[in-house]
């Protein structure tokens, strides 16, 4: 009975979140020779506002080799609901991609909103990009790392939710890159590229405010790479303090399925507030 009860109200907050945002589908975004590749999808409220919203891009996870933009329609409903226009896009994955290649397309997809996202009734100057697990890494290094030509003063915030690959330098040294899980196209065999792929390195104090949430059941890497990273964000931006969850991996997005979830009013203050 509880459990027929929870789905119910489970199906229910769907159904009000749908019918609460509009999805734009299957834009593309960035141009490769003659083949247009990948494409994005946008969430917008239903009833457009006079006043600009604020645009959270969301870059999803997966090894950097798995993941799909349509998974995370609950998650860009949500937060249309809610008065935050959002973004999430595709990207090539390994091995047809490296890190590289990833980070272009990501960065590409923010120079997109830039230039577009404005039809759409979003605020080209209140532009968040978030993250989870590899999608984490690849929205911080499209930002921080300057190859990729967007400027940090550009962007007005960065969520890390559970963040993989931080300091691929570091975990690599200790665990070398494997054919079987990719590493060696994903992240090549050469350690430069291995500094270069990690966000950081990248920190300085242009970097973005941060906002940066670790589960406490979540993989030890991952746990490593995190508080390497705020022990370096400390010189430039003391006051951040990182928001622990109970929660496994997954979890720390699937949480983002229902929409009272906690998050989404840390993540709208976190917005508002900058």
């Amino acid at each position: 009975m509880k459990y027929t009860v929870l789905l119910c109200l489970a199906l229910i907050c769907l159904f009000a979140t749908g019918c609460a945002s509009k999805k734009i589908k299957d834009i593309a975004y960035f141009k490769q020779g003659e083949t247009t590749v990948p494409a994005l999808n946008v969430f917008v409220p239903r009833k457009r506002k006079p006043e600009k919203l604020p645009v959270l891009i969301f870059v999803h996870g997966g090894n950097w080799n798995t993941g799909s933009k349509d998974t995370y329609g609950f998650l860009g409903r949500n937060f249309a609901k809610k008065g935050v226009i959002t973004i999430i896009p595709d990207y090539t994955l390994s091995p047809a991609a490296s890190y590289d290649g990833m980070a272009h397309e990501i960065a590409a997809s923010i120079q997109w909103a830039k230039q577009h996202i404005a039809q759409y009734g979003g605020d080209t100057n209140r532009i968040f990009i978030t993250g989870h697990s590899a999608g984490g890494h690849l929205a911080a290094l499209a930002v921080m790392n300057p190859k990729y030509g967007i400027s940090p003063k550009s962007i007005s915030g960065i969520i890390l939710n559970d963040a993989a690959g931080l300091d691929m330098k570091h975990y690599l040294e200790e665990n070398p890159p494997q054919q079987s899980n990719n590493y060696t196209t994903t992240w090549t065999t050469d350690p430069d590229n291995w500094h270069d792929a990690s966000p950081i390195y990248f920190l300085d104090k242009d970097t973005p405010p941060l906002l940066i949430y670790v589960g406490d059941k979540t993989y030890g890497s991952i746990k490593v790479a995190n508080q390497r990273f705020l022990e370096a964000l400390k010189p430039y931006q003391p006051k951040v303090v990182p928001i622990h969850l109970n929660k496994k991996h997954v979890p720390m997005v699937t949480q983002y399925f229902w929409p009272f979830n906690k998050r989404y009013k840390e993540i709208k203050d976190f917005i508002e507030s900058h």
